[in-house]
């Protein structure tokens, strides 16, 4: 099964997310968990020891829903995400349940594509950036 699926599941469960008729939606639960995630001293979780894979997030997002695209750049930013293109953003470590709420909350979930790699060509300075 794909983590976003598991994550989505766990969400649901701990109540920060719900389904309204077929559309998941961010609960008033959720939401405060996003802000707390997107405060500026706010970091992701890291565990001790990498896994040595590359979470990866793709965005398409509409001209048209600009304000949403920079929302998103500024919250993975703060929440230590490291640019690699303008939509094309890496974190190190596990991170599933954060996009899961993103995506529900700004309402992008198929603009929104979440990879789990195992190689990024020339990572060294990524490595250096994530102190790994």
């Amino acid at each position: 099964m794909f983590a976003i699926e598991n994550s989505r599941r766990r969400l649901v469960r701990l109540g920060l997310l719900e389904y309204n008729r077929e559309l998941l939606r961010i609960t008033a639960k959720g939401t405060i968990k996003l802000r707390e995630l997107e405060r500026l001293d706010y970091h992701l979780k890291k565990p001790l020891l990498w896994d040595e894979k590359w979470r990866v997030l793709i965005f398409d997002i509409q001209e048209k829903r600009r304000p949403t695209r920079d929302k998103i750049r500024r919250t993975l930013r703060k929440v230590g995400f490291v640019r690699l293109q303008d939509s094309v953003w890496v974190y190190p470590h596990d991170c599933e349940d954060f996009v899961t709420l993103i995506k529900t909350d700004f309402h992008i979930g198929k603009d929104l594509l979440y990879l789990i790699v195992d190689k990024i060509e020339n990572n060294d300075w990524l490595k250096k950036e994530f102190d790994l």
